[in-house]
């Protein structure tokens, strides 16, 4: 079984030499796997730290997380795909867990999340995602692994979608794994350590304003890059 650990990066040139280290390390946990990292039309040096890493890079020129997933899944060999965001920093025993469940025969998972934050409003809203990721068996796009044939078959992320795209991708498969009586897990026992920059480069005042649209126009704005312009506008 080999394994297609895929990375979309923009501008990450701060975060991504620690987060590939991190990630070469958890992948110890297969016998089988490859680095790819989808440099999605940045203007520093991500391209070159993810090369000196040992990655394989593949060049995405439309800033869009979903277009780069896509770039980088198009170029991986494995019989499973894991994402994984360039803040985010795995441990071996998560990627072990994770081997563990595609070799159990589910179709796909994810993982609860933790940030290193004593920011109570940021805990809270944390446990609530990891709650409703739970319950819903929805993966936060910083850690997701789904067997290839049943990405490709579903067509991978939507390119209609500039946020959220990872949560209509469990929706497919959700549908599918019910059609093949297979399993969507949500791993917990070891959750992924990601960044929480944007907590800090956003005010609380514009992430509730985000949401309340999202939920009020039924996430149409998902659509619009500018609406979405906490992933798009370059600050890091």
């Amino acid at each position: 079984m080999k394994i297609s650990v895929v990375i979309p990066a923009f501008n990450e040139e701060a975060l991504l030499a620690g987060s590939l280290a991190a990630i070469r390390e958890a992948m110890r946990a297969f016998e089988d796997a490859e680095l790819i990292v989808c440099d999605n039309n940045s203007t520093d040096r991500t391209s070159e730290i993810a090369r000196a890493a040992g990655a394989t890079v593949v060049f995405e020129p439309v800033n869009q997380i979903a277009r780069a997933r896509n770039t980088g899944a198009a170029a991986a060999s494995g019989d499973w795909l894991l994402f994984v965001d360039a803040d985010s920093y795995p441990t071996v025993e998560l990627l072990e867990e994770a081997r563990a469940a595609m070799a159990s025969g589910c179709l796909a998972g994810g993982a609860t999340v933790a940030f290193e934050s004593a920011d109570r409003t940021i805990r809270l809203w944390i446990a609530a995602w990891n709650f409703l990721s739970r319950g819903a068996r929805w993966a936060a796009g910083s850690f997701i692994f789904c067997e290839a044939a049943a990405f490709r078959r579903l067509g991978g992320f939507s390119q209609d979608l500039y946020a959220g795209e990872e949560i209509d991708l469990f929706r497919r498969l959700k549908r599918l794994a019910r059609a093949q009586r297979r399993e969507i897990v949500i791993l917990h026992r070891h959750p992924l350590r990601t960044s929480d920059r944007k907590a800090h480069l956003y005010t609380k005042r514009e992430h509730l304003v985000f949401m309340l649209k999202t939920l009020l126009l039924g996430g149409r704005n998902l659509r619009s890059r500018e609406s979405c312009y906490a992933w798009y506008d370059g600050r890091r």
